[in-house]
């Protein structure tokens, strides 16, 4: 028996709180299913970083330490979750486009799943600015999980009550053939071919 194939999973992460609940969901997910190996990426602005570091270089020195406060927030991510096995993840810090270096991790991995925050732009903000999540739902080339906070409020749902009632026998479906533009009725007892 083969084993099963690994899930490529790759999520936008900018420390932003849509980043956030996009990166629990992917965590969630792989902790219940742990074929899925997750890419987590950062993408740097080129000119001004990322605002949890302020800087004024952005290089290759700065790359890593964005890259290893991703790593602190992945593990944080992770602490305490019950896992039905060993998840593998990978952290990437690239400077570019955020749009551009997730949709380009995404085909370098051959991503399965994409999960993307949102920032809930909307009108003029998304003219002026653009979305990411809205870039990469339109060119990836699999399904995008676009992860927004929850806002709908709690429901009490009805509770389901069992119901014990007679149960009737089972009665098989009827068996037909079609041939020479007929629907014919078979007999149970013939084999299907």
């Amino acid at each position: 028996m083969s084993a099963t194939p690994n899930i490529q999973v790759v999520i936008g992460y900018d420390f932003s709180p849509s980043a956030e609940q996009a990166l629990q969901r992917a965590v969630e997910v792989a902790c219940r299913a742990p074929q899925h190996v997750l890419h987590v990426i950062a993408a740097i602005d080129p000119r001004n970083g990322l605002p949890v570091i302020a800087t004024h270089k952005v290089d290759y020195a700065y790359a890593e330490q964005i890259q290893a406060l991703v790593a602190d927030h992945v593990k944080q991510a992770f602490a305490g979750r019950p896992s039905v096995s060993e998840v593998q993840f990978f952290v990437h810090a690239r400077i570019g486009r955020p749009a551009d270096e997730i949709l380009d991790l995404a085909r370098e991995v051959g991503a399965d799943l994409v999960f993307v925050g949102s920032h809930s732009l909307t009108g003029l903000e998304r003219l002026v600015l653009g979305s990411v999540s809205a870039r990469v739902v339109r060119e990836a080339h699999c399904p995008v999980m676009v992860v927004r906070p929850k806002t709908y409020e709690a429901v009490d749902l009805m509770k389901v009550i069992r119901y014990d009632h007679e149960r009737k026998a089972y009665t098989p479906p009827h068996r037909f053939s079609y041939v020479d533009r007929q629907a014919i009725t078979r007999p149970n007892d013939w084999p299907i071919s």
